[in-house]
């Protein structure tokens, strides 16, 4: 369908070398940012779920940290809170893997 730009390209083999991660944080909607579920993690050509269960738990945990963290009864910014999701799983994964998958993080607020 024409040219393919070289950010869609870069992308693309970012994706294939790394993989990624989707972080789903459910929350409720108001003041703060009170989680309703635990987070749901998904991951594509990064790790195998099943495989890596300590990992998985290890991430959930410092995403209700995070969260806990931030102040009470203000408006929570999702584009801020997924900014946080962002950088500190990436260095976490980093850490755990010293692989840089791109990290997906969606926001939910009911």
């Amino acid at each position: 369908m024409g040219d393919v730009e070289e950010v869609v390209l870069r992308d693309r083999r970012a994706l294939a070398q790394e993989g990624m991660i989707v972080i789903i944080l459910t929350l409720a909607r108001g003041k703060g940012a009170r989680l309703l579920k635990n987070p749901d993690i998904i991951s594509r050509g990064f790790i195998f779920l099943k495989e890596n269960q300590d990992i998985i738990e290890e991430m959930r945990k410092r995403l209700r940290a995070l969260l806990g963290r931030l102040p009470m009864g203000q408006e929570m910014e999702p584009d801020y809170l997924k900014t946080l999701v962002r950088d500190q799983i990436g260095q976490f994964l980093y850490g755990k893997t010293r692989r840089r998958p791109m990290i997906l993080p969606v926001v939910i607020e009911i």
